[in-house]
């Protein structure tokens, strides 16, 4: 896959997928006029399935907003600064904003925190990530490099907010946490999901959980990150 650089910023990104029962593809992924990445320090990458449609990282955009990152997808893709790191026990977190639901897609679609990046940009890339729904519902996934699913097609669970409707605003806090042997993510201050490190730690999946850390977008989906972080226990 190829890498794009851009710029480097506070806080960052967003991602969205489907229904109560996901089903990513079901619509053509769109080609954002003026896409690339033009925030410093970053770079980012479209799924595999997408770049073998020809479409490239410039089918979506990463831009800076103030303190945020907006990001307008194009294609499902992974944005990350390559200096951002973590190691042991750590918290990776982020609010992230979709201002008008569903504008860019006739059913939900996911945003969320990656964590464990490892030779992110090359065929052997392997991460996890956890991503929220606007209607209630979230995924824990990853790939190793082939894409693995943690909870299937999605879960409901009620600390998930949901929008009034189409057109309106939803805002999710998202977090992901290495802690001992276990990695749990956490989604509005609730413990959503919790698996054991060997659960991800394993041949065609994680390669480790330290790595690199950013954010991911599913396809045909607008909005921002704001308070990009990780801490330390």
């Amino acid at each position: 896959m190829r890498l794009v650089r851009g710029f480097t910023v506070t806080a960052t990104l967003v991602l969205f997928f489907s229904t109560l029962v996901p089903a990513q593809g079901q619509d053509a992924s769109r080609s954002i006029a003026g896409g690339g990445i033009s925030v410093p320090g970053w770079v980012g990458e479209i799924d595999a399935k997408s770049e073998q449609a020809g479409q490239t990282i410039k089918d979506a955009k990463l831009t800076p907003d103030g303190n945020a990152l907006h990001v307008t997808t194009g294609p499902q893709v992974t944005y990350w600064n390559p200096a951002n790191k973590a190691s042991g026990n750590y918290t990776v977190s982020a609010t992230f904003t979709e201002a008008q639901y569903m504008n860019l897609n006739s059913h939900p679609h996911p945003y969320g925190i990656v964590i464990a990046g490892n030779d992110l940009g090359t065929a052997q890339h392997s991460e996890l990530y956890c991503a929220a729904y606007g209607n209630g519902t979230f995924i824990v996934r990853g790939f190793g490099p082939d894409p693995f699913q943690m909870n299937g097609h999605g879960e409901a669970n009620a600390a998930i907010h949901k929008a009034a409707g189409p057109g309106q605003p939803v805002t999710q806090k998202i977090a992901l946490s290495v802690k001992g042997d276990h990695v749990e993510c956490a989604i509005n201050g609730a413990v959503v999901a919790s698996y054991d490190k060997s659960q991800l730690v394993t041949a065609g999946k994680l390669k480790s959980t330290d790595g690199v850390y950013g954010i991911r977008f599913a396809h045909n989906t607008e909005g921002s990150v704001t308070d990009l972080k990780m801490t330390k226990p």
